[in-house]
């Protein structure tokens, strides 16, 4: 049984979180620099068996483009070019930074560590594969 890999991607960082086996619970896997994405994407898929890839696409309000959704369909573009056997699918990332920086506050992440922009990238992949996870629950 394959995993599903979740990227939370921003302009200088991206948040990755992953599934069990058996696709029913999403858990934070790292944080990495923009620049290395696609080759330790290429190199995790390589090594472990993921069926597919949920990426945030940032919107407004208004459901309309950010200044980071470009970049983001850019990096989809390079992702389907080198991993075409993987389905990609885009995910409304709206309000998933918020909530993450909420879920730390519950889950009693000291303040400190609650500034560390990386933590909420991957937190905010986290939410991201699981309220997918939680929307298809006959994966």
């Amino acid at each position: 049984m394959g995993r599903i890999l979740s990227i939370d991607y921003g302009i200088k960082r991206v948040g990755l979180a992953v599934t069990d086996p058996l696709k029913m619970i999403a858990s934070p896997l790292e944080t990495i620099e923009s620049n290395t994405a696609s080759n330790y994407i290429k190199a995790y898929c390589q090594r472990e068996d993921v069926e597919r890839i949920i990426i945030g696409m940032p919107k407004d309000l208004q459901n309309k483009d950010t200044h980071s959704t470009d970049a983001v369909r850019k990096f989809i573009i390079k992702l389907q070019k080198e991993l075409d056997s993987i389905p990609i699918t885009e995910v409304d990332e709206r309000f998933t930074s918020k909530m993450a920086f909420q879920t730390m506050i519950d889950g009693g992440l000291k303040k400190k560590d609650r500034k560390n922009k990386g933590t909420i990238d991957k937190v905010s992949a986290t939410i991201i594969l699981q309220s997918y996870l939680d929307s298809n629950p006959t994966i």
